[in-house]
C-alpha cells in the first residue's frame, strides 16, 4: 500500500497533555473522526510520535512540567523521523510573544485555551487535508520519478545498442572478430580504472568518465565503413599508397562524430571521447603515428588507453596475415613499445593488470564460441526437420 493509501485510513492525532480532563474532552470531540494516540507528558511524546504508524497530528500543550510543550516541539523538530509531522499548541498562554515562540520553534497554528471545539476541529481538519494533500504529492512525485528513470533506462539502453549496431557494422567489413568490440571495450574499461588514482590521469578518469570511455570504445573503428573492400580485406601487407588510404579511417570515424555534433548543436563527454579515440588512437607516444604525428601529452588520454586495447587484442588475435601471439608473447611485444608506442605510465600500468587483459580475452573468446556453436546447434536442428 502507497503512502497515499495508508493515509487515506483514519488519519492519526496525537493529545499530548498533563491533565485528565483536557484529553478527555479532546479524545471525545476528535475521535469520531481519527484516530486518537495519547501522551501524558513531553518525553512520552517523543517516544510515541516514533512509533509506527506515526501520528499525522500532534495536539500540544504547552504548560506540562519536567519537558514543556516548547522544548517538546524543538525535539520533535530536531528529529527526521517526526519533523514533518504538523504541531498544533493548545495553551492557555495567549500572549502574542507566547504565539510567536511556538511558531518559531516550527509549529502550524496555535490554538488558546478554553477552547472551541468547532475552532478546533475546523483547524485540525485544515492541517489533516494539508497532511493528505502532501502525502498525495510525494506519491505522485515517486511515480513520476519512477517513470523518468524508467524511460531513461530504456534510453540509454538504445543508445548503447545503437553504439554497439554502429561498430558492428564497421566490424562486419573488417576480417577482425565480432568480439572485438566488446573485448577492447572492456580492456579500456580496467585500465581506466588501474589507472585512475594514477597523479597524471586522476582528474580525467572520473568514475563517470570510465562509464563514458567504456561506451565509446566500441566506436573506434567506425571510420573503417569508408575504406574500400579492396584494401580493408586485402589478405596480406598494404602497400605504401594502400596503406595511405587505410589510415583515412582516422579521419572518417572523427568526421562521423563531428557530423552528429553538428546535428545536435552540442557536443559532451561521450561525444569528446568518441571523437578523440576514433581519430586519435593510432597515434604513438614518440611521434610516428597517425594521422598527425602527435607526441606524448598531446595525445588524448582516451586515445592513449585505446591504443593498448587496440594492440593488445590485435596480437592475440588470428588474422589472415597473421597468427594469434600467445599471452606472454604479446605482453612481451608490448614492453618493447614503452616509449615509443605507448605512455610509458600507461604500459606499465598495463603489464601490472595483464591478467585481467588476458581473463576479458578468455571470457569474451569462449562468448565467440558459445555463440557459434549455438548457430550450428540450430541450423543443424532446422535442417533435420
Amino acid at each position: 500500500m502507497d503512502a497515499f493509501a495508508e493515509q487515506s485510513a483514519r488519519q492519526i492525532v496525537m493529545i499530548v497533555d498533563d491533565t485528565p480532563d483536557n484529553i478527555s474532552l479532546l479524545s471525545g470531540l476528535l475521535k469520531s473522526q481519527y484516530k486518537i494516540k495519547i501522551a501524558t507528558n513531553g518525553l512520552k511524546a517523543l517516544q510515541v510520535a516514533m512509533l509506527d504508524p506515526a501520528p499525522d497530528l500532534i495536539l500540544l500543550d504547552v504548560m506540562m512540567p519536567e519537558m514543556d510543550g516548547y522544548e517538546t516541539c524543538r525535539r520533535l523538530k530536531a528529529n527526521p523521523r517526526t519533523a514533518d509531522i504538523p504541531v498544533i499548541f493548545l495553551t492557555a498562554k495567549s500572549q502574542v510573544q507566547d504565539e510567536e515562540m511556538g511558531l518559531r520553534l516550527g509549529a502550524v497554528d496555535y490554538i488558546g485555551k478554553p477552547i472551541s471545539p468547532p475552532i478546533v476541529l475546523a483547524r485540525v481538519a485544515t492541517q489533516l487535508n494539508l497532511v493528505r494533500a502532501r502525502y498525495l504529492l510525494q506519491d505522485q512525485n515517486r511515480h513520476l520519478e519512477s517513470l523518468v528513470l524508467d524511460r531513461t533506462r530504456k534510453l540509454a539502453k538504445m543508445q548503447d545498442a545503437t553504439i554497439m549496431a554502429m561498430a558492428s557494422l564497421a566490424e562486419t567489413r573488417d576480417n577482425e572478430t565480432g568480439n572485438h568490440i566488446r573485448r577492447t571495450q572492456h580492456y579500456v574499461a580496467a585500465l581506466a580504472r588501474a589507472l585512475q588514482n594514477h597523479p597524471r590521469f586522476a582528474s580525467e578518469l572520473t568514475d563517470e568518465n570510465i562509464d563514458l570511455l567504456f561506451k565509446s570504445a566500441p566506436l573506434h573503428d567506425i571510420g573503417k565503413v569508408g575504406i574500400p573492400d579492396t584494401i580493408l580485406l586485402k589478405p596480406g601487407k598494404l602497400n605504401a599508397d594502400e596503406f595511405e588510404i587505410m589510415k583515412l579511417h582516422t579521419v572518417y570515424g572523427r568526421e562521423t562524430i563531428l557530423s552528429v555534433e553538428k546535428y545536435l548543436g552540442e557536443s559532451n563527454e561521450f561525444l569528446r571521447f568518441a571523437r578523440e579515440i576514433t581519430y586519435s588512437h593510432q597515434e604513438k607516444w614518440d611521434g610516428s603515428g597517425y594521422p598527425e604525428n602527435l607526441v606524448g601529452d598531446a595525445i588524448p588520454v582516451s586515445a592513449r588507453l585505446m591504443a593498448i586495447a587496440d594492440v593488445y587484442d590485435a596480437l592475440i588475435s588470428r588474422r589472415v596475415y597473421k597468427p594469434a601471439f600467445s599471452h606472454e608473447e604479446s605482453i612481451g611485444l608490448m614492453r618493447k613499445g614503452r616509449a615509443s608506442h605507448f605512455d610509458p605510465d600507461i604500459l606499465d600500468v598495463f603489464l601490472q593488470i595483464a591478467d585481467q587483459f588476458h581473463q576479458i580475452a578468455l571470457r569474451f573468446r569462449e562468448s565467440e564460441e558459445n555463440e557459434l556453436q549455438g548457430f550450428f546447434d540450430r541450423w543443424a536442428s532446422v535442417t533435420a526437420q
